[in-house]
C-alpha cells in the first residue's frame, strides 16, 4: 500500500540536523587547529575562543532537529506502511548487465549468470565500447543491445528498460559485467523480493568483501556516509548503507510504470538518485548484503581514483541536499 502524500512538504529535519552537527564540528576543529598557528605567528586574538563557543549553537540546533525528527516526524512517515507481502508468480528472472570496454570480463559474467537456474535470459547493454565487448557477450549467449548515449546513467536506464519489456519474468536483476558481483547472491535478492519494489545490494559487510578490491577505504566509508545522509533525509522510510552499488533487483511492473521518473542524464551519481526517487515516492526499498570481488579489467567509473570518487561523492551529496536537476543540467549531453 502506498503512503498518503502529506499536504505539507517534508522538512527533512534529520538531514538538516546532521548538516548543523557537521558545521559545529568544523567550527570547533578549525578553532582548535588554529590556536598553535596564531601562537607561532604571535597573533593575539580571541577568535578561536569565540568560534568554540559559537560552535555550540549549530550543535544544539542540529541535535534538537534530529531528536524531533526521530521522535515525531519519522513515526508519522511510517503510519500508513505495513510489511509488503506481494507474491512473485514466476520463478525465472531477467538479468541485465551494463558494459563498457569489458571484453576481458563480460564473457565470464554472462556465463556466470546464465548458469543460475533462476535466470531466463541475460541481456548486455554495451555503452559504446571500443573493444570486443559485444562480440564476446554474444558468443557467451547474451542478448546484446547498444546504448549510443554515453554515460553510466544512460546505460543503466537502458538496461532497466530492456529488462522490463519481458512479460514472462516479473523481476529484473541489474548488475555490471565486470565480475565484481556474482550470481551466487541471486537467492539473497529473491528471498526479499516479495517485500519490496526494489532490493538494493550493499557492499558494507566486511566479511563479504574480498580483501583487495577497487573500492578503497576512503570510497567504502565515504559511500556509507552518503548513504546515511540519504537515510536521514528520509528517516523512517528506509535503511541505506550503500548508494553506489549497481547490483539490484527490481519488479518489472514497477519499472514499466515508473521508469520515467528517473533522470538518465545523471551520470555516475545515478544510483544515489535512483534510491532517493524510490524513497521520495514512497515505494518499498530493502537492502541485502552481497559479496564484492575485484573487478576484471580496469575501473572506468567512480572507482578510478580516490580523487574521482570524492568528486562523485560530493555531487551525490549536492543532489541529496539541493535536488538532482542541477546535477543533471551539468552533465554532458
Amino acid at each position: 500500500m502506498k503512503e498518503i502524500k502529506p499536504l505539507i512538504r517534508d522538512p527533512h529535519l534529520g538531514l538538516v540536523g546532521a548538516i548543523c552537527l557537521l558545521l559545529a564540528a568544523f567550527l570547533y576543529v578549525a578553532a582548535v587547529i588554529t590556536v598553535p598557528i596564531f601562537r607561532l605567528l604571535t597573533i593575539e586574538t580571541d577568535i578561536n575562543e569565540q568560534a568554540i563557543w559559537f560552535s555550540g549553537f549549530p550543535f544544539l540546533v542540529g541535535l534538537i532537529f534530529i531528536v524531533f525528527d526521530v521522535l515525531s516526524l519519522a513515526p508519522k512517515r511510517r503510519l500508513n506502511r505495513t510489511i509488503m507481502y506481494e507474491a512473485i508468480n514466476t520463478e525465472k528472472i531477467t538479468v541485465v548487465l551494463t558494459a563498457y570496454n569489458d571484453a576481458q570480463s563480460i564473457g565470464l559474467a554472462v556465463d556466470d549468470f546464465s548458469k543460475h537456474p533462476k535466470v531466463a535470459r541475460v541481456i548486455v547493454v554495451d555503452n559504446n565500447s571500443v573493444d570486443d565487448t559485444t562480440a564476446v557477450a554474444m558468443k557467451a549467449g547474451a542478448i546484446c543491445k547498444l546504448e549510443a548515449k554515453s554515460g553510466y546513467g544512460q546505460c543503466v536506464y537502458r538496461a532497466l528498460s530492456e529488462g522490463a519489456q519481458f512479460t514472462d519474468t516479473e523481476l529484473v536483476l541489474l548488475c555490471e559485467g565486470d565480475m565484481t558481483f556474482r550470481s551466487d547472491d541471486i537467492d539473497k535478492f529473491l528471498a526479499y523480493a516479495r517485500h519490496a519494489d526494489v532490493v538494493n545490494g550493499t557492499r558494507i559487510i566486511e566479511q563479504l568483501r574480498q580483501p583487495i578490491t577497487q573500492l578503497t577505504s576512503m570510497m567504502f566509508y565515504g559511500n556509507f556516509v552518503v548513504g546515511k545522509m540519504l537515510e536521514l533525509k528520509h528517516l523512517g522510510k528506509g535503511t541505506i548503507s550503500d548508494v553506489g552499488t549497481t547490483y539490484k533487483l527490481c519488479r518489472s511492473k514497477f519499472l514499466r510504470e515508473n521508469l520515467e521518473m528517473f533522470d538518465a542524464k545523471i551520470n555516475l551519481e545515478f544510483n544515489a538518485h535512483f534510491l532517493e526517487k524510490i524513497l521520495d515516492s514512497d515505494f518499498r526499498l530493502v537492502e541485502v548484503p552481497v559479496t564484492f570481488h575485484p573487478r576484471i579489467g580496469e575501473s572506468k567509473g567512480g572507482n578510478v581514483s580516490n580523487r574521482r570518487a570524492l568528486k562523485v561523492g560530493f555531487r551525490m551529496l549536492f543532489g541529496i541536499l539541493f535536488g538532482w536537476k542541477l546535477i543533471s543540467s551539468k552533465e554532458k549531453q
